[in-house]
């Protein structure tokens, strides 16, 4: 077995069990959503539901761009560049999503850098 076959593997594990997680995540969405339709961007009980819920939905997020480099190691079927384009440009949203969620809940000191990488992903 090849070393590109092991890492295919440990990927594959690794995908089946983040995906448990999707489902929470998005019970999470939709109370984050939800109070802020509620809040409707005033001060309040719905407003501080929402925004710990969407630090709450990161936890969920944690990792999850594994997913998308399993498919970008997986063969693919020759002529379809733009789906590994897209796995690309998620996988790397969600790595510095993670970034900036380590900087908000404390673990992440570097502030600058942090903000910077925030406003990126903006874009």
């Amino acid at each position: 077995m090849s070393t590109l076959d092991v890492a295919r593997t440990e990927l594959a594990l690794r995908v089946l069990y983040l995906n448990k997680a999707e489902a929470w995540d998005k019970i999470c969405r939709a109370i984050q959503y939800g109070s802020n339709f509620v809040s409707n961007g005033k001060p309040g009980t719905a407003q501080n539901v929402d925004k710990s819920t969407s630090l709450a939905t990161k936890v969920f997020r944690l990792f999850k761009f594994v997913n998308d480099l399993h498919v970008l190691i997986s063969p693919t079927a020759p002529g379809t560049p733009l789906p590994l384009l897209k796995n690309a440009l998620l996988s790397t949203f969600l790595f510095l999503d993670q970034i900036v969620w380590l900087h908000r809940s404390g673990i992440y000191k570097n502030k600058e850098r942090a903000e910077i990488i925030g406003r990126v992903l903006l874009f």
